[in-house]
């Protein structure tokens, strides 16, 4: 015999199926449940529940295990063979060992053994349906990620991205270390994602680290750990990144800031695929997967003696370069009608595009802080701008903020003779230029100008070091 679903007080309470061929204990617990605001459903004869039980049309069942006809352990299996999420929880008189792992092997999520108080029934249930909303929560993060970080959501057309995400394609399924490279924001972390997101190892942690933002000691006990007493403060052992990500994914950005004994560490773990926490005289082993990112020149810091060459051929198995958004111009309008929509649902605006005039601004500027710079500059842009399209007039007063021309270049007829267009000089010079402008703008605050550039902070900084500019000079 089934009864219609009692509604409790609560709008959106769970539904239970309850299946017991005992008429007052069922009645008992329909009482008891439906008192705390759940839909309760009860079928006293088994067949009569399983054939109307349907996949989705209940949150939670309640089986009794010794039942005349169809007995528990096989109504589990029939509900199980329907839908295999929604959690059961057996109720049996005679509880053994062999039936609690018969049923638990059938899916049962629970076993509740008669008699029992009405307290523990509601804390069962109460566990149950918690435990089934948090594995509903996780699937369902799982696919926004998987959305997310897949390759039709990588946003452009270009021959060149188009390269780089057949490469990335490739690279994902194959469990190597890869370096990413490429100027400052053109997305080295979306695709260190990416390609863990579409790896064996999606279902494990993806844990990152910016290289170049911590200082050396701390950069150390945050990738490889310590144990308790092994410096001032230390008042208890901890796990480090590495360990963290034990099962899935690493990704090491600006990777050509780690200092060299850092360095040397890293290199004993690519090797022998385990390390030792600071102060521990213990190695671990973990699997994981590296990906590091890079806009500095590693060859360059190798010849300079403040890299070392064994590492980074460990780090650049596979190497991954990521073209500028100047290399990108087809691109461009792709990417800011992006943001457009992704302002759009953050402002509640209805902002349709960009007008002619501001297309060409756009589409002509060379980006130098790349993707960053554009999403950061198109949401600044909606802040403003009241009409259907972002104009001109608004546009260009951000953009014109982090713009900097580079002189004039000499036709190589005007050159003096010996003299050559070197083009890292000529870089040299665009940049010298670029940092100072920035600096004079904002009176020597590099956190400020590395906004304005669309630029990490720490890149700014060792820009400014390798160019022997002083932010001194601009307060």
């Amino acid at each position: 015999m089934a009864t219609a679903p009692k509604h409790g007080d609560g709008a959106a309470s769970a539904r239970i199926l309850l299946i017991d061929d005992e008429v007052a204990l069922s009645r008992m617990m329909e009482a008891v449940l439906g008192d705390s605001g759940y839909q309760v459903t009860i079928f006293n004869r088994s067949f009569e529940a399983v054939e109307a039980f349907q996949s989705g049309s209940y949150d939670l069942v309640i089986s009794d295990i010794k039942m005349p006809g169809m007995d528990g352990l096989e109504v589990l299996q029939k509900i199980r063979d329907k839908d295999e999420r929604v959690p059961v929880i057996m109720i049996t008189a005679h509880a053994t060992v062999e039936t609690s792992i018969q049923a638990l092997r059938k899916g049962a999520y629970d076993m509740l053994t008669k008699p029992f108080e009405p307290e523990e029934l509601l804390y069962r249930v109460k566990n149950a349906l918690q435990a089934n909303q948090l594995a509903a929560e996780n699937r369902e993060l799982k696919r926004e990620l998987a959305q997310k970080f897949s390759f039709d959501h990588i946003i452009g057309a270009s021959s060149g991205l188009k390269a780089v995400l057949e490469l990335v394609k490739k690279v994902a399924v194959r469990d190597t270390s890869v370096l990413i490279t490429g100027e400052s924001g053109t997305g080295k972390e979306l695709i260190a994602q990416a390609i863990h997101h579409n790896s064996p190892r999606k279902d494990k942690r993806f844990m990152a680290i910016n290289c170049g933002a911590l200082p050396e000691s701390v950069l150390e006990s945050e990738l490889f750990g310590y144990k308790k007493g092994a410096f001032t403060g230390a008042s208890a052992d901890r796990k480090g990144l590495l360990e963290a990500a034990d099962g899935g994914t690493l990704f090491l950005d600006e990777v050509g800031n780690l200092p060299l004994n850092v360095q040397k560490t890293l290199l004993r773990f690519l090797q022998e695929q385990e390390f030792m926490r600071i102060g521990d005289t213990r190695p671990i082993k973990v699997d994981v997967r590296i990906v590091s990112a890079t806009n500095a020149d590693l060859l360059q810091e190798i010849e300079d003696g403040s890299y070392r060459e064994d590492l980074y051929y460990r780090l650049n198995v596979v190497n991954i370069h990521l073209p500028p958004l100047r290399e990108r111009r087809t691109d461009l309008s792709l990417l800011a009608a992006h943001f457009i929509r992704n302002n759009n649902g953050k402002f509640g605006t209805s902002v349709q595009g960009l007008t002619p005039e501001a297309l060409a601004l756009l589409t002509s500027y060379d980006w130098p802080g790349n993707i960053r710079q554009m999403e950061n500059v198109i949401e600044a842009c909606m802040t403003l701008e009241s009409g259907e399209q972002i104009g001109l007039p608004v546009l260009s007063q951000f953009i014109r903020v982090a713009a900097v021309a580079p002189p004039p270049a000499s036709p190589a007829s005007d050159l003096p003779p010996g003299d050559s267009a070197d083009y890292s000089q000529a870089l040299t010079d665009f940049e010298t230029a670029y940092l100072r402008q920035l600096l004079q703008k904002t009176g020597g605050n590099v956190e400020e100008a590395a906004r304005l550039a669309g630029m990490n902070m720490a890149t700014v900084y060792r820009k400014l070091k390798k160019y022997q500019i002083r932010k001194e000079e601009f307060c």
